[in-house]
């Protein structure tokens, strides 16, 4: 009798467990934490190790081994008292208790190919803070590393944290020299004191130093949920497979952050600067009015969503709109209340000294008339024509039109050689 006490008790604890887990899981994430830093140095292995989740799932990155999209995974923060341990496990794996959860956080894995700059950039916009990933096998920095960093630096990202990684392929010694040469490096930007955690992804080993670091140096910022809703849309897919009945489609997906306010199931929603039609011959831009029919955040279904984290909503949209990522970079707000959509901006700008990104660093020239620059404003990547090069007042005629407000902050890249290469920001007027 006392046995089979003592399995009801265990099987009401593993009860009581399981949903204790399974509630947690519906926990809204707080925040958004990039991981930036040069292909190769383990981001997305970090990524893995923080959430359980390989986010490297297109077809072509399996194929070559980078990042090309912006992949997202959630982990948490758990905390063993007895150990006085971080962990992104629900159990401590040094006394094998049950841990106390502190807050969920969205990881965005950013690509760190040179190539894929513009992908990188938009990431950039949608975070709180961001992890820098450093190898310790290879000298610092990189040439990725310090566009990166000054991206996040342009963007106004405040907190970072340097992960030096892969200490278990070098020395001792080459590990110190390697930090030398990233506190040096860091020496004239904005992050000279930023914490540097010495790990490996691939061992697991500091784990738990990394977490309890982003713990104490990422915090939840303050959001806004009384203003008016908005959406950074930073993919948009459809999720209906091959030959599905047309009785069960289900309608387009964005995937992205909110920037502001609070959205709810069956809000009636506009997207802009939306989709581009043919129109004599023109090519103009048209808004989607469309109805949230479900939102995702956490990993689960909730009713409504606020800023802090990755999420998703469904809508319905004819999924054809949504394929590929075409609605990368919109906005979603309430109708005429959204920033302005233009297909021309001015801008003050202010441009780096030397060109980052390359082997060999070279001055900074001032715009020309004519030039072609690729501008990133929120989620949003466009192409711009300088028809005004002056300095207080740059004008550039866009090939796709953007949405933003007066005030907001415009990163400016200019072909370099056959790359686009960061060379500063402008403030839109």
């Amino acid at each position: 009798m006392a046995k089979k006490k003592e399995t009801t008790e265990k099987t009401t604890k593993k009860k009581t467990s399981t949903k204790k887990k399974a509630k947690e899981e519906v926990v809204q994430p707080v925040l958004n934490i990039a991981l930036v830093g040069h292909v190769d140095h383990g981001k997305t292995t970090l990524t893995e190790r923080l959430s359980g989740k390989w986010t490297d799932t297109h077809s072509e990155e399996l194929k070559k081994g980078i990042t090309i999209r912006l992949g997202y995974a959630d982990f948490s923060v758990y905390y063993c008292d007895k150990c006085d341990f971080h962990t992104p496990k629900s159990k401590c794996i040094k006394c094998n208790k049950e841990t106390k959860f502190i807050r969920k956080i969205s990881l965005v894995d950013a690509p760190g190919h040179e190539s894929l700059m513009a992908t990188m950039l938009s990431g950039a916009a949608i975070v709180d803070g961001a992890l820098l990933m450093v190898a310790a096998n290879e000298k610092c920095p990189q040439p990725q590393t310090k566009e990166h960093l000054m991206a996040l630096q342009i963007s106004g990202i405040k907190n970072i944290i340097i992960v030096q990684n892969k200490i278990d392929l070098v020395s001792p010694e080459e590990a110190m020299k390697n930090y030398g040469q990233i506190k040096e490096f860091l020496s004239t930007t904005d992050y000279k004191d930023a914490p540097i955690i010495p790990m490996s992804a691939r061992a697991n080993v500091n784990v738990d130093v990394l977490v309890k670091s982003i713990q104490e140096f990422i915090p939840t910022p303050e959001r806004n949920l009384d203003a008016e809703p908005i959406m950074l849309v930073a993919r948009s897919f459809d999720i209906n497979k091959p030959g599905i009945k047309p009785d069960n489609l289900i309608g387009g997906v964005l995937g992205g952050t909110i920037k502001q306010g609070t959205f709810k199931v069956g809000d009636e929603i506009e997207i802009v600067p939306g989709y581009s039609v043919e129109e004599k011959n023109k090519k103009v831009w048209r808004s989607l009015k469309t109805k949230i029919t479900k939102i995702f955040s956490g990993g689960a279904p909730v009713d409504e969503i606020s800023p802090g984290g990755s999420m998703a909503i469904a809508t319905t949209l004819d999924p054809t709109i949504v394929k590929s990522d075409s609605l990368t970079g919109s906005l979603v707000g309430v109708s005429g209340k959204l920033p302005e959509v233009r297909n021309q901006i001015s801008l003050v700008t202010n441009l780096l000294e030397r060109v980052v990104g390359t082997k060999e660093e070279t001055d900074v020239k001032p715009l020309a008339k004519n030039e072609i620059l690729m501008l990133n404003v929120n989620s949003a990547a466009t192409v711009g024509v300088v028809t005004d090069p002056s300095k207080k007042n740059t004008t550039c005629v866009l090939k796709k039109p953007i949405a933003a407000n007066a005030g907001e902050r415009i990163t400016i890249s200019r072909r370099v050689g056959d790359r686009f290469r960061l060379i500063g920001y402008g403030i839109l007027k």
